[in-house]
């Protein structure tokens, strides 16, 4: 049985070392009782085995004196030798009534027997007359029709030997009640005599032995020791202290035996009320000690109990307390759970903390923030819930400036100048340079006024030690939708943020179609690469006119993908994708292959073109993929020009201006690309080893119709002439652009004018009408 409280197998325990300490000492004096029960029982036997040895020769006395007195009278011998059978039986009788004999006799010198009513064989008879003749005064026990005898004997002398005369008393059942009401203790007496199969069975009269064999060999055991001594028997009926003492025969031999028994069970009868008192005592010790165990146990469970009960509930995160009632070990280890409950209490408080707040600025989390979000959920009055994300413009070039301690100060006096003027809102830190808040409007227009009001506020120098610092600050707002989660409103408001920045505006709201679904772009880098293999990506080509000869002498290779389950994807969308996830090198590796393989197609066809192949900046510094590049150009002899944007050599200018010699020396063309959208730079402009310069679209659409955008255009064609460069004119759609741009001098035209980008097959047919297509020009 398995216990669970620990009160119950204390006293379990207790009980039970009690009950086998009772077991042990009942068991001690009831064996003890036993031994001295058996001791003084053994005594009594070897007493009363005395005692019948000295009635027994008592008795044989009192029938030999009467035997030889009735042997030496003249009248009976007379009677004897005259064989005067009348007088013979009448002299046996007296005799035999006077001393109470059960058998007087005559055994004749010729073996006849005279006085015997009881039939006797002729064996019997024969072993009789033997033992007579061979024993002076023979004695002993004689079994006369199965019927054991005390017997005794004295000779007939008339003067000679004429005969014996032979006395003998029964050996029954009542004379055994005689003998053993002689004894100081209520034993059973009783003559056991050897049967034809030589076990041993009680006389005539008595009761039939229930274990047979084993008082057998009892008794053959006890005949064969020399010292006679009492020992102990065990019947089926229990067991008895018994003595077997032999009964010599008449005739020599032991035939006969003197069984004396004493049950154990009625010599342990007088001490059976100490047994009882014993158990009593017992008894009332174990409930005692029941009751005990269990007033002490529970007087050491129940603060344990108190403990476990305490422990539970501090698991849970209440605050608990156990009282200390005593000095002993018990009221140590409550005192040690109270310091370690409050010690947890402190731990939880500051991982808490820690957990909720910023370890640099102070300031509430990501995590705290999405805890306003939802209270503000809980509690809306009405209102439609927004999450602001408030970031720090130019952080990083403060941060250089001031350092990073100061910087995150800036960043806390900007969340603590926010709390104090707008003490509705929730402040938190999002990012390093991003702060976040909620609050509540009615709509979106009154978000975009709070945080227009709330950006004035902000935007004022912030004092650090004494030194002034100017803080600006640009919004990011997202409204909770139905079914959005927290989470997902603070994602909405940090990537407002990044399109308020990208759009150059100080406030703007999430733009959800701007935006796009980013989820299902997960899979297009992975299917994009797929897509290299299985042949889903094309090129498709742009013509470049020369204004000069009129005729198409290159084309612009760009990539096209048609996926099946999205259709085509756009160029930005999936070579952006590219170069976030690194796999830029393998889709250029591609794309060269493919503007090499057309090229070599075009020179077939008879038209022998240069095809420009777009190299993204993140390749602008990778050396193996301009040996493997130029490998391939080489190899195949082709006429391959690279277009690069003037930002590529921004980022590690020393190694993309190597690469590019190394292209420029392998006959590689070089053409700067988008020139005047980006950080355009005259420092760079001279060291690139460019041979041409492409003119951004942005300044050729409207060409025909600003005279600024004319202006800037041409200065731009006279500065790369001046530095040896032609000049392509991107976003030609009109025979208008196309006559300024050849006035103007411009070498190469690129437009819808002269054609959109076309699959190569397109593109073949296209040259073998552009003679036609160039007369229309």
């Amino acid at each position: 049985m398995k216990f669970t409280r620990l009160q119950t197998r204390l006293v379990v325990l207790f009980a039970g070392l009690f009950c086998l300490a009772m077991l042990l000492t009942g068991a001690v004096v009831y064996m003890e009782i036993s031994k001295n029960a058996a001791r003084t029982v053994r005594s009594e036997l070897q007493t009363s085995g005395i005692v019948f040895d000295r009635l027994w020769e008592m008795r044989s006395s009192q029938l030999r004196d009467s035997a030889n007195l009735l042997a030496r009278d003249f009248g009976f011998r007379e009677a004897v030798a005259t064989r005067d059978e009348a007088t013979v039986r009448s002299a046996l009788d007296n005799l035999r009534n006077r001393l109470d004999l059960h058998l007087a006799f005559i055994v004749g010198m010729d073996g006849a027997i005279t006085g015997l009513d009881t039939p006797i064989d002729a064996d019997r008879a024969t072993a009789l007359w033997t033992a007579l003749d061979s024993q002076e005064n023979a004695a002993g026990v004689i079994a006369i029709a199965d019927q054991p005898y005390q017997a005794i004997s004295a000779p007939i002398m008339s003067p000679t030997l004429s005969g014996w005369v032979v006395f003998a008393t029964r050996l029954d059942a009542a004379e055994m009640r005689r003998l053993e009401k002689l004894s100081s203790i209520p034993l059973q007496a009783t003559v056991v005599q050897r049967n034809g199969d030589g076990a041993w069975a009680p006389v005539r009269g008595e009761k039939a032995f229930a274990d047979a064999a084993g008082l057998h060999r009892f008794i053959d055991a006890a005949l064969g020791r020399a010292d006679g001594s009492a020992r102990e028997l065990q019947t089926i009926n229990g067991r008895a202290i018994a003595l077997a003492k032999p009964l010599a025969d008449l005739g020599g031999g032991e035939h006969s035996a003197l069984l004396l028994r004493y049950p154990l069970a009625r010599a342990l009868a007088p001490y059976q009320p100490i047994l009882v008192a014993v158990v009593l005592v017992g008894l009332i010790g174990v409930a005692m000690v029941i009751g005990g165990s269990w007033l002490l146990a529970r007087g050491v469970t129940r603060p344990i109990i108190a403990l476990d009960a305490a422990a539970q509930r501090l698991r849970h995160g209440a605050d608990v307390s156990v009282p200390v009632e005593t000095n002993d070990e018990i009221g140590r280890l409550a005192g040690t759970f109270n310091a370690m409950a409050t010690e947890i209490r402190t731990r939880e408080r500051t991982i808490t903390h820690l957990a909720l707040h910023d370890s640099e600025s102070g300031l509430p989390n990501r995590v705290a923030l999405r805890n306003f979000a939802e209270a503000s959920l809980r509690e809306n009055a009405g209102g439609v819930t927004f999450v602001a994300a408030l970031g720090v413009d130019r952080f990083h070039q403060v941060r250089s400036a001031i350092g990073y301690t100061l910087a995150n100060t800036l960043v806390r006096e900007i969340g603590d100048r926010l709390g104090r003027r707008h003490a509705s809102t929730r402040v938190a830190r999002l990012a390093t340079s991003v702060l976040g808040f909620v609050f509540e409007a009615s709509d979106t227009e009154d978000a975009q006024r709070f945080a227009a009001a709330l950006q004035a506020d902000l935007d004022q120098p912030i004092r650090l030690n004494g030194d002034s610092v100017d803080a600006s600050v640009t919004i990011g707002l997202a409204a909770h939708e139905a079914g959005k989660t927290t989470e997902s409103i603070i994602d909405r408001a940090s990537i407002a943020l990044d399109q308020a920045r990208a759009g150059r505006r100080k406030i703007a709201v999430f733009d959800a179609e701007a935006y796009g679904d980013p989820t299902s772009n997960l899979s297009l880098t992975s299917d994009m690469m797929g897509a290299i293999a299985s042949g889903g990506l094309s090129i498709h080509l742009q013509p470049k006119f020369d204004l000069r000869r009129g005729a198409v002498t290159g084309a612009e290779a760009l990539l096209r993908w048609r996926d099946p389950r999205r259709g085509m994807v756009p160029p930005d969308l999936f070579i952006g994708m590219a170069e976030e996830t690194g796999h830029i090198r393998p889709l250029t590796d591609w794309v060269l292959a493919q503007a090499i393989r057309t090229q070599a197609m075009l020179r077939e066809d008879g038209h022998d073109l240069a095809i420009a192949v777009n190299i993204s900046g993140r390749l602008m510094n990778d050396q193996d993929f301009a040996e493997r590049a130029i490998d391939m150009v080489r190899s195949a002899r082709a006429r391959i020009c690279f277009e690069i944007t003037e930002t590529a050599v921004i980022d590690n200018p020393d190694v993309a201006l190597r690469l590019i010699d190394l292209y420029a020396a392998a006959g590689i063309s070089i053409s700067i690309d988008d020139y005047g959208s980006g950080l355009s730079s005259l420092a760079y402009l001279k060291q690139i080893r460019a041979d041409e310069l492409k003119i951004d679209k942005a300044f050729v659409l409207s060409l025909a119709q600003s005279h600024r955008d004319a202006l800037l255009v041409k200065s731009t064609i006279d500065l790369a002439h001046s530095l040896g460069l032609k000049v392509t004119a991107e976003g030609v759609e009109s025979a208008e652009a196309l006559a300024v741009l050849q006035t103007m001098g411009c070498d190469l035209a690129q437009g819808y004018f002269i054609g959109r980008p076309m699959p190569v097959g397109d593109f073949i047919h296209f040259m073998r009408n552009a003679g036609a297509r160039a007369q229309r020009a």
